[in-house]
């Protein structure tokens, strides 16, 4: 509804309660914009609606990939979707990632911890709960600020200006966007899977990343020792979501399958199989073996069937199973077909180094049974990107015979190389591997997982070396403030970020001509009235 069909509405409310003096309509219409989203059900089904249409354009046409950046604040993924509506004009495209990563690092009451679902888990859906709010409360800062511009092009006679701000009401786009939420593996078998799964849909999510690794043995993705599970104990949490999705009536809800078989050499159970050929059978295949009689076992000795031979599973002395060296991509294709074929919507898959080729390799093989299959993909600062793709350039000009003499490819991380013809060749391939990959390696979704763990530990460092030295405050001022008033940034105006201006909006609903608001000829914030 439009701006002026809202305030007709409640004023026809108002109107029926003899009783409610000084209740104005515009101002219950007001706060109504300002609050569009009243549950995070409401956002979960709005959000899963541009997932699923965001989805259908990229398979029309891989140049519509989306992207996202992750968050461990609701302040951080507010500023974010502020950036890039100051930038870009729209949101379309963009969204945010929750890195499980970073809830351990950054969010634990234990305090940090990596990557092994040890944090609590509940924290999880606080988090989306928290992003949300700070986007809404963008929403309500933007739109005041089009009020209180509304407001003076009345008192001005502007009918022009007038129509033009109701009309920036009524199409106004908000900052709320899709958040893809990482689940870990479930941080225990899949009714609690289930259960988490609901109170971060409830808090807003519309789309749920889990992984196959073992729950109580999940590591980072880019870290030794991860254990995955068999086909069907993973094909049940991902059930459990759906199931989870389809309770709270979010029948879009988006469930992103991912798979750390690539660099997973270990399983923790034998998978059950009851005839040949069936999931279980496929993945004891790739359990590393030797062949056994029956005189060779110990008591503790665990072995299969295979191809008519009595066969015993490598196993560790921490119980784990092995699988064959070199059947990790055969595990990814497996792991993902199966996830797409039993209720998955997109992929992921962890690898441990950015490369076009290698990813497409794996995909093509998916998409032979799965034809539409999508991913999403981890653009991580686990990898080292620079010496990465020079490693990746000056492999290709060896293979195409360019003379690549000058360099060291053990020593491309160099300084010494900055500026060379093989760095720039280099950072032409970064900064088009996102665009590469989402047409050639079926990439939907490009996110970087901890993106804002870094630029907080880079811009801390910078300020705490200036401050405390001999730049003193001007250190502060001149690179941070500065900057903030030179480059536009909203939060240069704290207050009014934080929300005081529309404390001051609604004093005046509430006390009218008695409000006592805070925004008035004494505030410092008027200092940046003309940034």
């Amino acid at each position: 509804m439009s701006y002026r069909t809202i305030t007709a509405e409640a004023d026809k409310t108002i109107g029926t309660h003899a009783n409610w003096g000084g209740i104005e309509a515009e101002a219950v219409a007001r706060m109504r914009l300002q609050n569009r989203f009243q549950t995070g059900l409401d956002i979960a089904r709005y959000t899963a609606k541009i997932m699923r249409q965001d989805m259908a354009a990229y398979d029309a046409d891989p140049a519509n990939y989306t992207q996202s950046l992750g968050c461990w604040h609701g302040f951080i993924g507010q500023q974010k979707m502020i950036s890039i509506k100051k930038h870009f004009g729209s949101t379309k495209g963009r969204y945010l990632y929750l890195s499980g990563w970073m809830v351990a690092a950054l969010r634990s009451e234990f305090g940090p911890l990596p990557d092994q679902s040890m944090h609590e888990k509940t924290s999880v859906p606080a988090l989306i709960e928290e992003l949300y709010t700070f986007l809404r409360q963008a929403d309500a800062r933007e739109l005041g600020m089009l009020f209180r511009s509304l407001d003076t092009a009345r008192s001005n006679g502007d009918e022009m200006e007038v129509k033009r701000l109701e009309s920036a009401i009524d199409n106004y786009e908000t900052h709320v966007v899709p958040i893809i939420a990482d689940i870990d593996a479930g941080f225990g078998n899949a009714e609690a899977t289930y259960l988490l799964a609901k109170k971060m849909i409830e808090a807003g999510a519309c789309a749920l990343q889990i992984e196959n690794q073992v729950s109580d043995e999940k590591q980072c993705g880019h870290q030794d020792g991860k254990v995955t599970v068999p086909h069907e104990d993973f094909l049940a949490k991902i059930r459990a979501c759906r199931y989870a999705f389809m309770e709270l009536g979010i029948e879009d809800g988006v469930i992103v399958a991912r798979t750390d078989s690539l660099g997973a050499g270990l399983t923790k159970q034998i998978a059950f199989s009851s005839e040949p050929g069936d999931l279980g059978d496929q993945y004891n295949a790739f359990l590393d073996c030797e062949e056994v009689s029956l005189t060779d076992l110990k008591s503790s000795d665990v072995v299969i069937a295979r191809d008519g031979k009595l066969m015993k599973p490598k196993r560790l002395p921490s119980n784990l199973f092995q699988f064959r060296k070199g059947s990790g991509e055969d595990r990814v294709v497996l792991d993902c077909i199966t996830s797409l074929q039993n209720g998955a919507d997109l992929l992921w898959i962890e690898t441990e180094k950015p490369h076009v080729q290698q990813i497409a390799g794996m995909v093509n093989r998916i998409r032979d049974a799965v034809p539409d299959a999508k991913l999403v993909y981890n653009n991580s600062p686990s990898f080292n990107w620079t010496l990465n793709f020079r490693q990746q350039v000056f492999d290709a000009w060896t293979e195409e015979g360019k003379d690549v003499s000058a360099y060291d490819r053990d020593r491309l991380m160099s300084v010494d190389y900055d500026g060379s013809e093989l760095a720039v060749e280099a950072d032409k391939r970064i900064q088009s591997f996102q665009r590469d990959a989402a047409a050639q390696a079926g990439i939907f979704h490009h996110l970087i997982t901890l993106p804002t763990y870094h630029t907080a530990a880079l811009s801390t460092d910078n300020l705490a070396k200036e401050y405390f030295g001999a730049e003193g405050m001007l250190g502060y001022v001149r690179n941070v403030q500065r900057k903030e008033i030179r480059e536009g940034i909203a939060c240069v105006k704290h207050q009014n970020m934080a929300g005081s201006d529309i404390g001051d909006d609604h004093k005046e609903y509430f006390a009218k001509e008695a409000a006592l608001k805070a925004g008035g000829e004494h505030n410092t914030m008027n200092q940046f009235a003309a940034a």
